[in-house]
C-alpha cells in the first residue's frame, strides 16, 4: 500500500516536469508510505513519477518504486510503474509468465504487473486479483497508462490543464504541488451534502476528477486520450447465470487466504457482526493462533446493548485469537479532531470510527488488516434491500405520481421537517424509480435542501451538473432482479465512494493497509448464482461456513448497525443550534474543512 504521483507534460510549449512540484506531491502522502520513497525523470524532462513506499510484499530495496524494467530483448528500458496496491495472486501469474520463458529479479508483484502489461496491455486487467492504482509509462510509444481496481477500493485522481496531465492518490497531494485549478466544482459540492461523501468522478474541485472503478486511460504524446472499462458491476449483476451449484464456504476461504498474501503480519478487524466474526473464523483456519484481531469500543457504551467488545473479545476466545481491545473516549476523540479532518481527503460523514480501529492496529505493529466491509452489499444485508423496492412497487403504481409529487413536495417541504423527517415530501416525486427511492433511503439531504447548506447558485448548477436521480437510475437500470438493483446500488454509491473512501484515507492516515475480501469480484462471480435473489444466500449462511461454530449469540444478534457516538461528542463539543449538531453539524465541520482548500 503506497501513494503514487506522475507528471506528463505532452504539450511541446509545456513547461518542462518541476522536480520540486513532485516532490511536493509525494511529499504530502508521506503517511501513505512511510518505509520509503523514490522518484524518476526521463532524461528530456517531460515525464516524472514518484512513490511512497509501505513495504508488504517483497521487502527489499530492490522492490522500490518506481520501478523500470527492459524490454524482454534486453533492450534499453521502456517500461516504468508506480504503483498502489496489492495483487493477491500475483505468484500464480508470474508462474505463468515463467513458463513462457520470462525470468524476474524480484520477489514483488509490481514486476509482475509490469511484465503483463508488456505482454497484454490493458487487457491484462481482468487477471489481477486485487486492490489497485497504477500509472505505467511506456518511453516508446510515449504514452502514459493509468487504471483503477474494479471496485475501486484504490484512489486516483488526475488534472489535465491543456498541457500537462497529472495524476495522484490523494486530492490534497495534487494541490500541494500549486498548480492545480482550486475553482470549485458544483457537483462535487452538492454531491456531498446528498450523500454524505462525494461521488465519483466528481471531487470538491473543478480542476480533478477520479479516474472510475474499473476504468482503464491512455494519455497520448498528442494529449489525447483512450479510455476503456474492464469492470461494471451493473453489467455482471445483470448477467448472472442461473446455476446454482456453488460451494460458498470454499468461495470465501479462497478470497480469505488470497487476501493474506504479504510478508508481514495480517490482522483483522472483529466487531460483533456477521461480516468480521466471518472474516475471523476463517482467518483462523487459514493462519492458526498467530492471527491477530482488534476491536474498538467507546466509553460512552460501556455496559449496554450498542457495546460490541464483550461479544468480539467471545469470538476471539473462540478462535484463539491474539485480541488487542481499545476503548475510545470523547477525549480522544478532541486530540484528534483537526488531525482526522485533515487527513480526510475528500470530505466524508463517516469513517471515524475506522481511523481509531486503524490506529490501535498500527501501534499493535501490524501494517494490514482485513475488514468485513462489503458483507452487506453481498448478501443482502441492508435495510434498502427489502424498503427501495416496496418503495418502487407502492409509489410506481400510483399514475402521474411523479408530477402529482412535485407539486406536493413544493407545498410541504417547508413545514414537513417539523412533522417528521424532510425525506417524506420527496416520497411521491422520488420513490417511483430506483434511483429516486434509493436517494430518499441514503441522501444526507434532499436537493430541494441544499440551498439551506450551500450557496444557492452553486446548489442549482450542481443538481444540473450531478443529475443525481438520473445517475442513480443508470446504474439500476440494465438489472431485471429487484435485489441485484439495490446491490449494483450500494455498490457503486455508498460502499465505493463513503465505505471504501473511508477504509483507504483512514487506514492511510495510520500507515495501515486495509484489505477487503469480501469486495472481491472473483468472490462475486463465484457465488452469484445463488445470491441477492429471494430465498438466496444470506449473511447467516456465510457464518456458518465455519469449520469452527461462532458463538449462538452472534448468529441470534440482531443487525444494529455499528455507533458510534460523534452525535454526542458534537453536542459537547459545540454550543450552536439545534440544526447545527449531530451528523448534519458533523457535515457541516467536515465541508468546512474541504471547502477551505479552494479558497
Amino acid at each position: 500500500m503506497c501513494g503514487l504521483c506522475a507528471l506528463y507534460a505532452y504539450d511541446s510549449d509545456a513547461p518542462p516536469v518541476d522536480r520540486a512540484e513532485l516532490e511536493s506531491i509525494n511529499d504530502a502522502m508521506f503517511r501513505r508510505g512511510p518505509d520509503g520513497e523514490g522518484s524518476w525523470l526521463s532524461d528530456d524532462y517531460r515525464v516524472g513519477l514518484a512513490h511512497r513506499r509501505l513495504a508488504i510484499i517483497d521487502l527489499s530495496d530492490a522492490a522500490a518504486q518506481p520501478m523500470t524494467m527492459t524490454g524482454r530483448d534486453g533492450s534499453a528500458p521502456r517500461y516504468h510503474i508506480t504503483y498502489n496496491g496489492e495483487i493477491y495472486n500475483f505468484r500464480d501469474l508470474r508462474r505463468n509468465l515463467e513458463q513462457t520463458g520470462i525470468t524476474f529479479t524480484t520477489e514483488s508483484d509490481t514486476e509482475v504487473i509490469l511484465r503483463l502489461y508488456e505482454r497484454e496491455g490493458a487487457e491484462m486487467l481482468g487477471k489481477l486479483r486485487g486492490m489497485f492504482a497504477l500509472v505505467i509509462w511506456d518511453s516508446v510509444e510515449e504514452s502514459l497508462f493509468l487504471a483503477r481496481d474494479p471496485y475501486g477500493i484504490k484512489p486516483l485522481y488526475f488534472a489535465d490543464d491543456g498541457h500537462t496531465f497529472r495524476a495522484a492518490s490523494q486530492v490534497k497531494a495534487l494541490l500541494a504541488g500549486g498548480r492545480i485549478d482550486s475553482t470549485p466544482n458544483p457537483a462535487g459540492h452538492a454531491g456531498f451534502f446528498l450523500f454524505g461523501s462525494v461521488p465519483d468522478p466528481h471531487t470538491l474541485f473543478a480542476g480533478v476528477k477520479a479516474l472510475p472503478a474499473g476504468h482503464w486511460m491512455e494519455v497520448r504524446k498528442d494529449g489525447n486520450r483512450r479510455t476503456g472499462r474492464f469492470f461494471d458491476i451493473s453489467s455482471v449483476l445483470a448477467g448472472a447465470p442461473e446455476s446454482t451449484d456453488v460451494d460458498l464456504r470454499e468461495a470465501l476461504l479462497d478470497s480469505v487466504r488470497h487476501h493474506f498474501v504479504a510478508d508481514v503480519p495480517v490482522g483483522v478487524f472483529l466487531s460483533a457482526g456477521l461480516d468480521s466474526t466471518s472474516i475471523t473464523a476463517l482467518a483462523a483456519e487459514c493462519q492458526g493462533e498467530q492471527l491477530q484481531t482488534i476491536t474498538l469500543g467507546f466509553d460512552e457504551f460501556g455496559g449496554d446493548a450498542r457495546d460490541e467488545v464483550p461479544l468480539a473479545e467471545q469470538v476471539a476466545a473462540v478462535y484463539g485469537t491474539d485480541q488487542h481491545t481499545e476503548r475510545v473516549s470523547k477525549t480522544d476523540f478532541d486530540d484528534a479532531f483537526d488531525d482526522i479532518l485533515d487527513v480526510m481527503d475528500q470530505p466524508s460523514i463517516d469513517g471515524v470510527n475506522t481511523f481509531f480501529v486503524a490506529r490501535t492496529a498500527r501501534r499493535n505493529g501490524l501494517k494490514v488488516a482485513l475488514s468485513g466491509l462489503g458483507g452487506d452489499e453481498l448478501f443482502g444485508g441492508y435495510d434498502s434491500f427489502r424498503q427501495v423496492p416496496d418503495m418502487v412497487g407502492r409509489v410506481g403504481a400510483v399514475p402521474g405520481s411523479a408530477a402529482v409529487g412535485k407539486l406536493f413536495r413544493k407545498l410541504s417541504a417547508p413545514f414537513m421537517g417539523y412533522l417528521t423527517s424532510p425525506k417524506a415530501a420527496g416520497i411521491l416525486e422520488y420513490g417511483g424509480s430506483y434511483g429516486g427511492a434509493y436517494l430518499l433511503r441514503r441522501g444526507l439531504l434532499m436537493p430541494w435542501e441544499l440551498p439551506k447548506v450551500m450557496d444557492t447558485d452553486m446548489a442549482r448548477q450542481g443538481l444540473l451538473d450531478l443529475a443525481p436521480v438520473a445517475m442513480l437510475d443508470q446504474v439500476s437500470r440494465p438489472i431485471t432482479e429487484p435485489m441485484r438493483k439495490v446491490a449494483a446500488l450500494e455498490s457503486a454509491f455508498y460502499m465505493r465512494n463513503q465505505l471504501l473512501r473511508d477504509s483507504d484515507w483512514a487506514g492511510m492516515a495510520n500507515s495501515l493497509e486495509i484489505r477487503v475480501p469480501l469486495v472481491d469480484p472473483f468472490l462475486l462471480k463465484a457465488i452469484l448464482p445463488s445470491i441477492l435473489k429471494p430465498g438466496g444466500l444470506t449473511k447467516r449462511d456465510m457464518a456458518m461456513t465455519a469449520k469452527t461454530p461462532l458463538p449462538d449469540q452472534v448468529l441470534d444478534r440482531q443487525k444494529t448497525g455499528f455507533f458510534i457516538p460523534v452525535d454526542r461528542w458534537l453536542r459537547e463539543r459545540n454550543s450552536g443550534s439545534k440544526q447545527d449538531r449531530g451528523l448534519r453539524g458533523w457535515a457541516k465541520s467536515v465541508y468546512a474543512s474541504a471547502n477551505s482548500l479552494s479558497k
